[in-house]
């Protein structure tokens, strides 16, 4: 039967992520560091705009494009936050999550044969949806040298007369790389040169430790070659609720929006009335940022007193160390430490050929749990011949 399959996808992998989160579900007692979902509750005004919403009968439909009222809000938000101005009207586009708005981006401007060059270590989702339309991932390696971020140089090197967009993610996933300001600026000039688009996930943006995160649109001349990515799921602690958004130039955003009317019609309602009342409050945000900043001081510390070299993370909730010392790959590390000490990591090597020799551990746990799986890993790596 497995002729009956488009080639495209037989050939294709599943997610590595989902692998290691599916067998520690089974496993009793297992400590995961495994899945990037932030182990907070949705606070609870969201939950109870929700429930009210609800109450009150809103179980319809919404337009496409999603819900008018939030739109304005997300325009103002990024106006105030990052000095760009999107038209609510037909700039902004509600999607079902970010993973749904990279679909739709890469959807609406990649042709056959087109090239969309991605950096790497990178999140699992950018090379198969590339793939998906028929495109050619490009990939750039990045390392621990250059704190994982993507140079310019490096990526001039692999433009071609086929390249259509490049895709940026930071505060990056897996290895909590950010870029400064004019580490961005010296990409757009390379973007301007080429006349290329790109599609910057900024999902992670406000999950920033170290300066303020720059967005890519808000720099001079980007906005109109800028699909920006954005959602609500890990700085508001609203993984389930399936809301992203994306936000760009009028032609792209409408065509983006026919594969969504197509394909997904609109999203849930209900998450898009509580991501409103999400926009409305910050402070818990702020105090589960300041939480998560504590928790990374004590991972990199716990991991580089086990003995693995860690680069410290500027964003986001992972961090990245290097395994290389144990003479293991970094699946033979994930799953013997699974399965000999009950802790879930991701080999680096899901993530892209660049992060082989890695692993990926999310401090997005509780400290408890932080140290207890610090200390099963200092026991495993006891047990094991470093090299």
């Amino acid at each position: 039967m497995s002729d009956r399959v488009a080639d495209r996808v037989k050939g294709l992998k599943g997610s590595g992520i989902r692998e290691f989160f599916d067998i520690a579900q089974q496993m009793e007692g297992a400590i995961s560091l495994g899945v990037g979902e932030p182990d907070f509750v949705t606070p609870w005004s969201i939950r109870e705009a929700c429930i009210f919403s609800l109450e009150k009968g809103y179980t319809s439909y919404t337009s496409n494009w999603g819900l008018l009222e939030l739109r304005e809000m997300i325009s103002d938000k990024v106006y105030t936050d990052d000095s760009v101005y999107y038209d609510p009207e037909g700039e902004i586009l509600i999607t079902t999550g970010v993973s749904e708005a990279f679909d739709l981006a890469v959807r609406a401007i990649a042709n056959p044969g087109d090239e969309v060059i991605i950096h790497e270590p990178s999140y699992v989702s950018y090379k198969p949806c590339t793939l998906f339309t028929g495109g050619s991932p490009v990939c750039v390696d990045t390392g621990v040298g250059d704190e994982f971020k993507l140079r310019a140089e490096k990526l001039e090197q692999k433009i071609t007369d086929k390249t259509k967009a490049i895709i940026l993610s930071y505060p990056n996933n897996p290895t909590g790389a950010a870029l400064s300001r004019k580490d961005v600026e010296e990409i757009a000039d390379v973007v301007t040169e080429h006349d290329l688009l790109v599609i910057s996930d900024e999902v992670y943006g406000k999950l920033t430790y170290d300066g303020k995160h720059t967005c890519f649109s808000s720099l001079n001349g980007m906005k109109d070659r800028t699909i920006l990515l954005n959602g609500f799921s890990k700085a508001y602690a609203m993984t389930g609720w399936r809301l992203g958004y994306a936000a760009g130039n009028k032609d792209i955003i409408e065509a983006m929006m026919k594969i969504h009317q197509y394909i997904m019609l609109c999203a849930p309602i209900t998450a898009q009335m509580a991501a409103m009342e999400a926009l409305r409050t910050n402070d818990e945000m702020e105090q589960m940022v300041s939480e998560y900043n504590r928790r990374r001081r004590l991972m990199v510390e716990g991991l580089r007193e086990i003995g693995l070299s860690c680069f410290e993370p500027k964003g986001a909730f992972y961090t990245f160390p290097s395994i290389e010392n144990t003479g293991l790959t970094s699946e033979e590390f994930a799953k013997r430490l699974l399965l000999e000490e009950k802790v879930v990591v991701i080999p680096g090597s899901v993530f892209g050929a660049s992060g082989e020799g890695f692993i990926r551990c999310s401090y997005a746990v509780s400290q408890y749990e932080i140290k207890e799986a610090l200390k099963r890993m200092g026991r495993f790596l006891e047990g094991h011949r470093v090299v």
